[in-house]
């Protein structure tokens, strides 16, 4: 912990979730006390991991996957609320994000179990119907319709949301200065006490050793960073990374080493830096600046040199950026 000038401690927590660990570091007054801060968060990300996990088979989403067709099943509100974005962003990327892909990504090894070659195939011949037209959704009632066969997989934005959640749990103690963050989804809230804003580093995509590409100011706003060299397998000496394509039923083949969102929640930027993944920099840049999101696309050449393809003022030079809640 260390003094600011205005007399505010910095505390930095930290706690397991989702295979990896949390981290969370505010800025309060002297009086509070760090330990049930800590305690509020780690319970945040718990609840969060319990309702979307595909590892845990009693998890909220896996009883979905679980259950029959054309039947409306009950389902927390904070599941409802991330499959509904998952759905909006579906949409919108015109399936490039797209939440029902858990067979391939089980398949292919990127879930609890190994890569299993009969169940590649199977998912590269399933016919699909993409996840926002297989699934119904009455908000209002919390409640949930399967209308096609679907194996839903929310590692494209629980990640994001789980942060999303530590900065409302930070929020409702009354802070509002921090960073927060899980593996490569971070969020910024407010500014340090000196009237900095918060400084973060895009990684280079570089699977060997974790150096910054690149470096961002942030006030009020989440990045995400969806890339190729932290989850892969291998087959026949290529390496596939995690992220799938609905209409391959399978690893993309060659996509963006990595792609970089900046959008006011987290669970905004992590979906929406997985479908700018699977639409490439061409299609990718041109939807992100249809929408007004900073976007930065790492790209491989044939020499395996890196560059870089931005979209928006952030990666067009401009160094802070701030970005505003969307009304309800």
């Amino acid at each position: 912990m260390s003094k600011t000038p205005t007399d505010m401690i910095r505390h930095a927590l930290h706690g397991p979730t989702m295979g990896t660990r949390w981290q969370a570091s505010f800025f309060a007054r002297q009086r509070v006390d760090p330990e049930p801060v800590r305690l509020a968060l780690q319970s945040a990300v718990d609840e969060v991991d319990s309702q979307m996990s595909t590892w845990k088979p009693d998890s909220d989403l896996m009883r979905l996957n679980a259950a029959p067709l054309d039947v409306w099943h009950a389902l927390p509100a904070q599941l409802i609320t991330v499959l509904s974005l998952g759905l909006e962003i579906g949409r919108a990327s015109d399936g490039a994000f797209d939440i029902g892909l858990g067979d391939a990504v089980t398949a292919w090894g990127f879930g609890p179990a190994k890569a299993d070659p009969a169940q590649i195939r199977a998912a590269m011949a399933a016919q699909r119907v993409p996840a926002h037209e297989a699934l119904l959704i009455d908000p209002a009632a919390h409640r949930v319709c399967k209308t096609a066969p679907i194996a839903l997989d929310l590692n494209g934005i629980a990640k994001g949301y789980a942060v999303d959640r530590l900065v409302e749990t930070l929020m409702a103690r009354g802070i509002n200065a921090a960073l927060v963050g899980i593996d490569g989804e971070l969020r910024a809230l407010g500014l340090r006490p000196g009237g900095e804003a918060w400084t973060i580093a895009v990684e280079a995509p570089d699977a060997e050793r974790r150096a910054p590409r690149s470096i961002l100011t942030l006030e009020n706003a989440a990045v995400a960073t969806s890339g190729d060299y932290r989850h892969w397998v291998e087959v026949k000496g290529q390496r596939l990374s995690h992220t799938m394509d609905l209409r391959l039923g399978a690893p993309l083949p060659r996509p963006p080493a990595s792609v970089t969102v900046v959008a006011p929640t987290c669970a905004e930027a992590d979906a929406w830096a997985t479908a700018f993944r699977v639409l490439g920099p061409d299609a990718g840049r041109a939807l992100a600046t249809e929408l007004g999101l900073d976007t930065l696309f790492l790209l491989r050449d044939a020499d395996a040199s890196i560059r870089g393809v931005g979209a928006g003022q952030l990666f067009s030079g401009r160094t802070t950026v701030q970005a505003l809640a969307r009304e309800a």
